[in-house]
């Protein structure tokens, strides 16, 4: 079991890459650490962050794919209806955009720090995006 450590905002964040149940994903993923970018507000879907990726073509079909990530769930959607985009669950959500509802592939949970996402989330939704880092 692989752990990658998250930086968001001012939080960290300790994490399992779900290799058996989403392994192209993972392998996809590691190969792009360090990763850094910034996270912002959900639009459509509920109480989450997301890293829009636009037409980021990554090569990997859905696996291990859900429309409601439970908090501190990662899932990566690989583009289709709408943009390519990694979302992180910090309470409720109903994985959707404009075009209705989507669902992404489950590939990392936060298993360290977890009692941090809310007040990870109403910082993203108040005052903006975050920078966020993922490293092994």
């Amino acid at each position: 079991m692989k752990t990658i450590n998250i930086k968001a905002g001012e939080f960290s964040f300790k994490a399992r890459l779900e290799e058996k149940l989403a392994p192209k994903t993972c392998a996809l993923f590691l190969s792009l650490l360090p990763y850094k970018e910034r996270i912002i507000h959900v639009r459509w879907s509920g109480e989450g962050c997301w890293i829009p990726l636009g037409e980021t073509d990554f090569g990997v079909s859905f696996e291990n794919a859900t429309s409601y990530p439970a908090p501190g769930q990662f899932i990566l959607y690989p583009g289709g209806f709408s943009e390519t985009e990694i979302l992180l669950a910090y309470g409720g959500v109903n994985f959707a955009s404009k075009m209705g509802q989507l669902a992404g592939n489950h590939f990392l949970t936060i298993t360290e720090g977890q009692e941090n996402l809310a007040e990870l989330g109403k910082k993203v939704l108040w005052h903006g995006a975050q920078n966020v880092g993922f490293s092994l």
